[in-house]
């Protein structure tokens, strides 16, 4: 079981029960001061179990529970900032066995601090009984004022993956203006993976010969692979169409985690802008964006565009909206091109958790060494020069350690991270 800010995750049955969902939502409801939760599930199996006991317990905690049903997660987030407080029922973008909550306090996800009163026992003591209520969310709606109208009826295919974006990617493109074909609508039968970060997508590149632009969603809806002319973009691809369409809207402050693209913190600053890096994790981004008063930004690994002003979480389907009102213009060409001229590679070797630390610690030193800059605000990284970079971090949902590297030079990078994979292995070696 994995237990961070990003969420509780485990494989349900086996290092995730029952028992352990009563005791999180018992500990999460000591935060919760407005008394209301709204809650959502994806489309996994076991989510509708998980979610009636999540609901009891902070019903008998002295919560009132709003049931939002099978939605995505950006939904529970939007509407977390009307009640104080949201659940949501879902291991993201981990396989089908897999279930977990992702907690969130005042519209966005919890933070470091928050994290030890949720995993750790604690006594709680309520006597008021909270009541459920179905609720619905005027989420497409919203959303759609953000985005405003689409031109020249672009033609989407979007890529479910019977995943919990089915009835709200779809619907608001359609209202925006957008011709949409749908791939895997339902679980049953879908033909790829609940990751669209790990999955070719064969399905949707075939089908996007023939249209402007795919778009693939995970389960809960707020990851989304950018797909164009039969081609998988990378998760960088998203985000930088994201703040292009921010600075095209007049945003000039952003926050991006330190394994963005560097191409898009110096498109940003070609027009004006300003950058801030944060550790990986959208709950830290969000913090640095809340911290300094942001106005747009992300994580380039997940593709992950996130915009205070309407939800503190990634958002893929309010983002598969503005990429789209963007096709056909300069500003969408222009970022484009940009970022083809830098190769991004990201890659993960299996390493048990209780060594992470002493690995990086290793590395640590030898960066020092090779590298004429290293920054430790998440694992360790090594700027090689203004166009290459290499970052090495441990993952906070798995027993692996994560190697993330750029260049402007595609063969530059390929050695980079084999190099760089190699030294992690035999760190490894050296440390257990």
């Amino acid at each position: 079981m994995k237990k961070t800010i990003s969420g509780i995750r485990g494989i349900f049955g086996e290092d995730l029960n029952l028992k352990d969902i009563l005791e999180f939502c018992n500990n999460f409801s000591s935060l919760i001061k407005s008394e209301k939760c709204v809650i959502g599930k994806d489309t996994r199996p076991s989510g509708q179990m998980i979610k009636d006991t999540a609901s009891a317990t902070l019903m008998k905690n002295g919560i009132d529970v709003f049931n939002l049903g099978t939605v995505p997660t950006p939904v529970v987030f939007r509407e977390a900032r009307n009640y104080g407080a949201g659940l949501i029922i879902s291991s993201s973008h981990n396989p089908l066995e897999w279930n977990g909550m992702k907690f969130i306090i005042e519209g966005r996800g919890i933070n470091e601090k928050e994290l030890p009163q949720i995993i750790q026992h604690q006594e709680i003591l309520k006597t008021k009984i909270g009541m459920e209520t179905n609720l619905s969310s005027n989420y497409i709606e919203d959303a759609k004022k953000i985005i405003g109208s689409v031109v020249n009826n672009p033609e989407i295919v979007v890529d479910i993956g019977g995943g919990a974006a089915k009835g709200f990617a779809p619907e608001l493109l359609r209202k925006i203006g957008c011709n949409v074909e749908i791939l895997n609508e339902n679980l049953s039968g879908c033909t790829r993976g609940p990751d669209p970060t790990s999955d070719d997508l064969s399905d949707l590149a075939t089908s996007t010969n023939k249209k402007d632009i795919g778009f693939a969603f995970d389960l809960d809806g707020d990851r989304l692979v950018v797909v164009r002319k039969g081609k998988k973009q990378a998760p960088d691809v998203t985000l930088g169409l994201g703040v292009a369409k921010s600075l095209e809207l007049g945003y000039k402050k952003f926050v991006l985690s330190i394994d963005t693209s560097v191409s898009i913190e110096k498109f940003i600053k070609e027009k004006g802008g300003t950058v801030q890096r944060s550790k990986v994790g959208e709950a830290n981004v969000i913090d640095l964006m809340l911290n300094n008063n942001a106005q747009a930004g992300g994580e380039g690994s997940s593709g992950g565009f996130i915009l205070p002003e309407f939800n503190y979480c990634r958002e893929g389907i309010l983002t598969s909206g503005l990429i789209a009102s963007m096709l056909g213009t300069s500003e969408f060409n222009e970022i484009l091109n940009y970022m083809e001229n830098y190769y991004q590679i990201r890659d993960k070797t299996k390493i048990d958790s209780e060594f992470h630390d002493k690995v990086i610690d290793e590395i640590k030193t030898k960066f020092s060494k090779n590298y004429s800059e290293t920054i430790s605000l998440d694992g360790i990284k090594g700027i090689i020069d203004e166009d290459s970079w290499v970052l090495i971090r441990k993952s906070n949902t798995e027993d692996i350690i994560r190697v993330s590297a750029e260049s402007n030079n595609e063969e530059k990078c390929k050695k980079i991270v084999k190099d760089t994979m190699e030294l992690v292995n035999q760190s490894y070696e050296k440390v257990r």
